[in-house]
């Protein structure tokens, strides 16, 4: 009987940022690395989420042994709640903050007791069916981040997670290079590392940086200073702490999603903040403008955050004032640049200064950039190399810095998502693909709304809707009066009235045959459609949805 292989399955994050979820597998054994979701892009319209093809894994969801996760940003936990109630109760392995992020996100959900949530502390192992799990520790834009060691019967494989080399770092651990340095001299099998910004030459600025310029901005602005960033970095949030308390000021959390991330982190110990140094919203009015600093979440241009409601004047407590100096710490995630501009825009139309990363090095981003991967892909010295976290573009050119370094090229492989790597001790190769996609989460309903649901959107959103109202009447099944024709979205009906009136004519005249019967209902359907497609593209090259309705009276 020929030896099982280990298997590297793909769900997530590869050709995308965002919804990374990783797969291995080796003969009765699963263990699930991360399991996130990724925000929509513009074209899918309506769409809240989106999160990967669950299917495989909950086909084999008696051969999953455990879930690590790497930490706890949305991207990496945010598919839980909707992967853990369709499988059996498995231990998720985390380290404590993460602990505490997928906790405040399962109680959103109200889906607390199908969660087995344990804290794996850095450089203690956990025995998963044929796989052992260690954490080490990585430098990324939120405490407690940790890469994966995972010792397979074929030989080692080393995750990344999202990682930076940061020597400095504003708290937490820097990336433990020595532990991969000390695997790197035992031989690892395979390396997953993280290509977000494999387009960057150069290394990625330290946090110090920052919180410098935050410092300068707190120390110099004659108003009130609102920070914005992400409510996961809770570094940005210490450094803005520390500033406040130099220079007298007091600090506000405004917004629901950040208030709770703060009062976590203190709780565990990850943020310090000196007695008295928070406010609550309601000693705002008192208080001089230049003793405040504001702390806030908003800087993807979300619809619904702190910040965007501040420039659309929709807060309840907090107005934009002239003087005011908002610092958006964040760079815009790829696809939201336009919703970050017009919130900016609107912020300088009431009279404040805005800083933001083309003005101020007022954030550093948490990944690295072309000379830290190289670092790590030297420390490890992987036999085989898979680029992961990022769109096709950054895994290619993740995939030339290994050549570079002297991993040769056949031992590279540049995955998509659904793909199956097959590895021995010896050698890798691509064999076969599992169902894999993106499922979209909209309101309520978590299903594939790509096809029909999206297209009917999209054409929505384009050409607009005709409905088409015929009477017939009850007793004799006669047409009663002209059809009624009310459109939305398609043509400016004062404009087009007489077009309007033709197609009514047309329909009538379609309608009416010899006996004035009007045929079944299916065959009038059909009639009404094409008869209307046709004459509304001739008249404006446009196909609207339409939609015919009968009411007998």
């Amino acid at each position: 009987m020929s030896r099982p292989k280990l298997k590297l399955i793909p769900l997530g994050g590869l050709g995308e940022i965002g919804k990374n979820m990783m797969l291995l597998e080796y003969a009765d054994d699963i263990l699930v690395i991360d399991c996130g979701l990724m925000f929509p892009e513009e074209d899918m319209l309506g769409i809240d989420l989106v999160i990967p093809d669950l299917s495989y894994v909950v086909e084999k969801r008696d051969k999953i042994r455990g879930i690590v996760v790497t930490h706890g940003h949305e991207d990496h936990i945010g598919a839980l709640p909707y992967l853990l109630p369709q499988i059996n109760k498995v231990p998720i392995y985390s380290t404590k903050l993460t602990q505490g992020l997928i906790q405040v996100k399962l109680k959103e959900r109200r889906i607390k007791e199908v969660a087995d949530l344990k804290i794996l502390e850095f450089g203690k192992e956990a025995t998963l069916g044929k796989f052992k799990i260690e954490l080490f520790p990585v430098c990324h834009s939120i405490p407690d981040a940790a890469g994966v060691i995972v010792t397979t019967p074929e030989g080692i494989v080393v995750h990344s997670g999202d990682f930076k080399v940061d020597y400095t770092p504003v708290n937490g651990n820097g990336t433990d290079l020595s532990r991969l340095a000390q695997l790197g001299a035992q031989g690892v099998l395979l390396l997953l590392s993280d290509s977000t910004y494999a387009e960057l030459p150069g290394y990625t600025p330290s946090e110090q940086i920052v919180g410098a310029s935050l410092e300068n901005v707190i120390a110099n602005a004659p108003g009130r200073v609102v920070v914005t960033t992400f409510s996961s970095l809770i570094s940005r949030v210490q450094q803005v702490i520390d500033a406040a308390v130099k220079h007298e000021r007091r600090v506000f959390i405004v917004g629901r999603s950040m208030s709770e991330t703060v009062r976590m982190a203190l709780d565990m110990g990850y943020l310090n903040a000196p007695e008295g140094i928070l406010g609550r919203i309601d000693e705002l009015k008192g208080m001089p403008n230049n003793r405040i600093v504001m702390v806030t979440t908003g800087s993807q241009g979300e619809p619904t955050s702190a910040l965007v409601r501040m420039a659309n004047r929709d807060h309840r407590h907090v107005h934009i004032q002239r003087g005011d100096t908002i610092v958006l710490s964040a760079t815009p995630v790829p696809g939201n640049e336009s919703l970050v501009n017009r919130t900016v825009d609107s912020l300088f139309k009431q009279g404040a200064q805005v800083m933001y990363d083309k003005l101020g090095q007022v954030h550093v981003h948490g990944h690295g950039s072309q000379e830290e991967l190289k670092l790590l892909l030297n420390l490890v010295k992987p036999r085989f190399f898979v680029p992961i976290h990022g769109e096709y573009r950054h895994l290619s050119l993740h995939a030339r810095l290994g050549e570079e370094i002297g991993i040769p090229a056949a031992n590279i492989f540049v995955l998509e998502d659904g793909d199956v790597l097959e590895l021995t001790a010896q050698q890798a190769r691509i064999n076969g693909k599992v169902g894999s996609g993106n499922v979209y989460v909209d309101g309520l309903s978590v299903g594939d709304s790509e096809g029909v649901v999206l297209r009917t959107r999209r054409m929505l959103s384009r050409d607009g809707i005709v409905v088409v109202i015929i009477a017939v009447n009850r007793q004799s099944g006669k047409l009663v009066g002209r059809p009624d024709i009310v459109t939305r979205g398609f043509v400016d009906t004062r404009e087009s009235r007489d077009m309007m009136d033709e197609s009514r004519e047309l329909l009538a005249k379609t309608l009416d045959h010899g006996s004035g019967r009007i045929a079944e209902w299916g065959f009038i359907n059909t009639k009404v459609k094409d008869t209307l497609e046709k004459f509304y593209y001739k008249k404006t090259k446009r196909r609207p949805m339409i939609l015919p309705f009968m009411v007998k009276v």
